[in-house]
C-alpha cells in the first residue's frame, strides 16, 4: 500500500518496514499482475508437466530472470523453478512428471511363498539319518563354543 498509494519507492518502504527489498519487489510484481490474490499464501500447489516445460522454455527463449518468471507465471518461489530446471537437465521431460510424495505404500504380496511339496512320511532310516545330521551339527557347535571359551581364558591371566 505504501508503494502504490503513497508513491514511495520500494527501497524506502523496505528500509522503513525492515523487509528484504527483493522480496518486496516480488510481492509488488505479484500484486501488480494478480491483485490481492497474488499475495495470498499458496500451499500444495500442483503444476502439470506441460506447464513446467512452458515455464522453462519461456525462461530460455525470453531470457527471463527467475523472479520475473515467478511473477509472470504466479509461482511463489524461485526454488521451485530451480528444482524443475535441475530435474529437466538430468531426466528430460519425463522428470517433470509429479512423483508420489510421502512414505511409499507397503510392499504388495506379489511374491508368493513357495508352497512346500507334500511330503510323504519319512522311513525309519531317513528319520535316523536326519537326526544324526542334526546331532553332529549340534556337537560341532558345542566344540567351537568350548574352544572359544578356552581361548578367552588363556588371554586373561
Amino acid at each position: 500500500e505504501a508503494v502504490i498509494k503513497d508513491n514511495c519507492s520500494i527501497r524506502t518502504v523496505a528500509q522503513k518496514k525492515g523487509v528484504n527489498i527483493t522480496n518486496l519487489r516480488l510481492w509488488y510484481r505479484f500484486y501488480e499482475r494478480y491483485g490481492k490474490d497474488g499475495l495470498k499464501e499458496r500451499k500444495y500447489q500442483f503444476y502439470t508437466p506441460s506447464f513446467k516445460l512452458m515455464v522453462l522454455q519461456s525462461i530460455e527463449k525470453e531470457f527471463l530472470s527467475l523472479r520475473g518468471a515467478c511473477a509472470r507465471f504466479n509461482i511463489p518461489s524461485e526454488s521451485t523453478i530451480i528444482k524443475w530446471k535441475k530435474v529437466y537437465e538430468i531426466e528430460g521431460v519425463a522428470g517433470l512428471n509429479s512423483k508420489p510424495k510421502g512414505r511409499p505404500a507397503k510392499m504388495s504380496n506379489s511374491i508368493k511363498p513357495i508352497a512346500k511339496k507334500a511330503q510323504k512320511p519319512l522311513t525309519r532310516e531317513e528319520e535316523l539319518l536326519k537326526e544324526n545330521e542334526y546331532l553332529r551339527a549340534e556337537n560341532d557347535l558345542l566344540k567351537k563354543l568350548q574352544a572359544l571359551v578356552q581361548a578367552d581364558k588363556k588371554r586373561k591371566p
